[in-house]
Protein backbone atom coordinates (compact mmCIF):
# COMPACT_ATOMS: atom_id res chain seq x y z
CA UNK A 1 0.00 0.00 0.00
CA UNK A 2 1.62 3.12 -0.67
CA UNK A 3 1.69 6.20 1.53
CA UNK A 4 -1.10 8.31 -0.20
CA UNK A 5 -3.47 5.50 -0.16
CA UNK A 6 -2.91 4.90 3.72
CA UNK A 7 -2.89 8.69 4.63
CA UNK A 8 -6.49 8.18 2.50
CA UNK A 9 -7.90 5.66 5.06
CA UNK A 10 -6.33 7.09 8.38
CA UNK A 11 -8.30 8.93 9.99
CA UNK A 12 -5.76 10.04 12.77
CA UNK A 13 -4.11 11.31 9.43
CA UNK A 14 -7.05 13.60 8.20
CA UNK A 15 -8.13 14.72 12.01
CA UNK A 16 -4.17 15.91 12.04
CA UNK A 17 -4.17 17.44 9.28
CA UNK A 18 -7.01 19.28 9.86
CA UNK A 19 -6.13 20.57 13.33
CA UNK A 20 -2.76 22.09 11.40
CA UNK A 21 -4.63 23.82 9.03
CA UNK A 22 -7.51 25.41 11.65
CA UNK A 23 -7.22 29.24 11.14
CA UNK A 24 -5.35 31.05 13.50
CA UNK A 25 -4.93 34.38 14.43
CA UNK A 26 -3.42 36.34 17.92
CA UNK A 27 -3.62 34.14 20.85
CA UNK A 28 -7.42 32.67 20.83
CA UNK A 29 -7.65 28.97 21.59
CA UNK A 30 -11.13 29.01 22.20
CA UNK A 31 -11.83 26.74 19.52
CA UNK A 32 -9.62 24.17 21.55
CA UNK A 33 -12.83 24.72 24.19
CA UNK A 34 -13.75 21.33 26.09
CA UNK A 35 -10.22 19.54 24.52
CA UNK A 36 -7.38 20.94 26.73
CA UNK A 37 -6.53 21.19 30.24
CA UNK A 38 -4.92 23.42 31.86
CA UNK A 39 -3.48 22.67 35.40
CA UNK A 40 -4.00 26.15 37.40
CA UNK A 41 -3.96 24.21 40.52
CA UNK A 42 -0.05 25.02 40.77
CA UNK A 43 -0.40 28.40 41.21
CA UNK A 44 -0.93 30.39 44.40
CA UNK A 45 -2.10 33.03 42.43
CA UNK A 46 -4.65 34.65 40.26
CA UNK A 47 -2.85 36.84 37.31
CA UNK A 48 -5.73 38.49 35.97
CA UNK A 49 -7.44 38.73 39.43
CA UNK A 50 -4.27 40.63 40.70
CA UNK A 51 -4.39 43.09 37.77
CA UNK A 52 -8.13 43.94 38.02
CA UNK A 53 -7.80 44.91 41.35
CA UNK A 54 -5.20 47.58 40.75
CA UNK A 55 -7.09 49.23 37.79
CA UNK A 56 -9.59 51.26 39.41
CA UNK A 57 -6.72 53.40 41.09
CA UNK A 58 -4.23 52.62 37.79
CA UNK A 59 -4.02 56.01 35.23
CA UNK A 60 -1.42 54.55 32.81
CA UNK A 61 -1.04 50.91 31.85
CA UNK A 62 1.61 48.68 29.48
CA UNK A 63 0.71 45.40 28.33
CA UNK A 64 4.11 43.47 27.00
CA UNK A 65 3.47 40.95 24.35
CA UNK A 66 -0.23 41.52 24.25
CA UNK A 67 -0.95 38.69 21.17
CA UNK A 68 -3.72 39.42 19.81
CA UNK A 69 -4.99 41.68 22.67
CA UNK A 70 -7.50 38.60 23.97
CA UNK A 71 -6.50 39.17 27.43
CA UNK A 72 -6.00 43.32 28.07
CA UNK A 73 -9.74 43.95 26.08
CA UNK A 74 -11.43 41.85 29.09
CA UNK A 75 -9.61 43.70 31.47
CA UNK A 76 -11.90 46.93 32.63
CA UNK A 77 -11.72 49.33 33.47
CA UNK A 78 -8.67 50.33 31.30
CA UNK A 79 -7.01 53.60 32.21
CA UNK A 80 -6.97 56.38 29.82
CA UNK A 81 -2.97 55.62 29.07
CA UNK A 82 -3.25 52.03 27.98
CA UNK A 83 -0.51 50.98 25.99
CA UNK A 84 0.58 47.65 24.50
CA UNK A 85 3.86 45.91 22.95
CA UNK A 86 3.36 43.37 20.07
CA UNK A 87 6.78 41.92 18.67
CA UNK A 88 4.96 38.94 15.92
CA UNK A 89 3.76 41.06 13.09
CA UNK A 90 1.01 39.56 12.17
CA UNK A 91 -0.46 40.02 15.89
CA UNK A 92 0.40 43.67 15.77
CA UNK A 93 -2.29 44.05 12.99
CA UNK A 94 -5.20 41.93 15.39
CA UNK A 95 -4.09 43.22 18.25
CA UNK A 96 -4.51 46.84 16.74
CA UNK A 97 -8.12 45.98 15.16
CA UNK A 98 -9.16 44.63 18.93
CA UNK A 99 -7.76 47.54 20.98
CA UNK A 100 -7.38 50.34 19.19
CA UNK A 101 -11.56 51.42 19.52
CA UNK A 102 -10.80 50.38 23.10
CA UNK A 103 -8.11 53.95 23.05
CA UNK A 104 -5.22 51.23 23.07
CA UNK A 105 -2.24 52.13 21.44
CA UNK A 106 0.10 49.49 20.11
CA UNK A 107 3.28 49.07 19.48
CA UNK A 108 5.26 47.07 17.38
CA UNK A 109 8.90 45.80 18.86
CA UNK A 110 11.97 44.57 17.76
CA UNK A 111 14.04 41.43 18.60
CA UNK A 112 15.91 43.88 20.77
CA UNK A 113 12.98 44.14 23.58
CA UNK A 114 13.84 48.15 23.40
CA UNK A 115 10.47 49.67 24.43
CA UNK A 116 9.76 52.86 22.07
CA UNK A 117 8.25 54.33 25.17
CA UNK A 118 8.93 57.32 27.26
CA UNK A 119 10.79 56.86 30.34
CA UNK A 120 9.17 56.63 33.39
CA UNK A 121 5.72 56.95 32.02
CA UNK A 122 3.55 53.86 33.66
CA UNK A 123 2.26 53.44 36.96
CA UNK A 124 1.55 49.67 35.97
CA UNK A 125 3.14 47.03 33.62
CA UNK A 126 1.85 43.52 33.17
CA UNK A 127 3.63 41.05 30.92
CA UNK A 128 2.53 37.26 30.72
CA UNK A 129 4.69 34.72 29.14
CA UNK A 130 6.45 37.06 27.43
CA UNK A 131 10.42 38.02 27.47
CA UNK A 132 11.71 41.00 28.67
CA UNK A 133 14.60 43.38 29.85
CA UNK A 134 14.51 44.08 33.43
CA UNK A 135 16.13 47.65 32.18
CA UNK A 136 13.49 48.28 29.61
CA UNK A 137 11.09 47.41 32.45
CA UNK A 138 12.50 49.99 35.15
CA UNK A 139 13.35 52.81 32.53
CA UNK A 140 9.23 52.95 31.69
CA UNK A 141 7.95 52.38 35.25
CA UNK A 142 7.17 55.08 37.19
CA UNK A 143 8.22 55.96 40.26
CA UNK A 144 5.97 53.90 42.65
CA UNK A 145 4.99 51.69 39.81
CA UNK A 146 4.43 48.01 39.70
CA UNK A 147 5.57 45.41 37.03
CA UNK A 148 3.82 42.30 37.52
CA UNK A 149 4.73 39.05 35.42
CA UNK A 150 3.60 35.48 34.89
CA UNK A 151 6.02 33.39 32.96
CA UNK A 152 6.51 29.73 31.67
CA UNK A 153 9.62 28.12 30.63
CA UNK A 154 13.27 27.00 31.73
CA UNK A 155 13.98 27.49 35.45
CA UNK A 156 17.76 27.29 34.86
CA UNK A 157 19.67 30.57 35.76
CA UNK A 158 15.62 32.17 36.27
CA UNK A 159 16.06 33.79 39.56
CA UNK A 160 16.43 37.97 38.58
CA UNK A 161 18.94 38.78 40.96
CA UNK A 162 21.40 36.05 39.35
CA UNK A 163 20.65 37.77 35.95
CA UNK A 164 22.20 41.24 34.32
CA UNK A 165 19.66 43.90 33.70
CA UNK A 166 20.93 43.76 29.99
CA UNK A 167 19.70 40.02 29.25
CA UNK A 168 15.81 39.11 28.05
CA UNK A 169 14.40 37.65 30.85
CA UNK A 170 11.46 34.35 30.98
CA UNK A 171 11.18 31.99 33.32
CA UNK A 172 8.67 29.77 34.94
CA UNK A 173 8.12 32.48 38.09
CA UNK A 174 5.48 34.90 39.03
CA UNK A 175 6.60 37.94 40.89
CA UNK A 176 5.73 41.76 41.85
CA UNK A 177 8.62 44.02 41.48
CA UNK A 178 7.69 47.78 42.58
CA UNK A 179 10.00 51.06 42.14
CA UNK A 180 10.36 52.98 44.40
Amino acid sequence: MSVDSEQDYNPLFHYLQAEYEHPFSGWDFSYLDGRWVEDWSALTWDYRAAIEARLPQTRSLLDLGTGGGEFLALLEPLPADTCATEGYAPNVLIARKRLEPLGVRVYEIAEDLLLPLEHERFELVIDRHEAYLPREVLRILKPGGLFLTQQRGSLRGSSPAARSIDQPYSSRVAFVVCRE
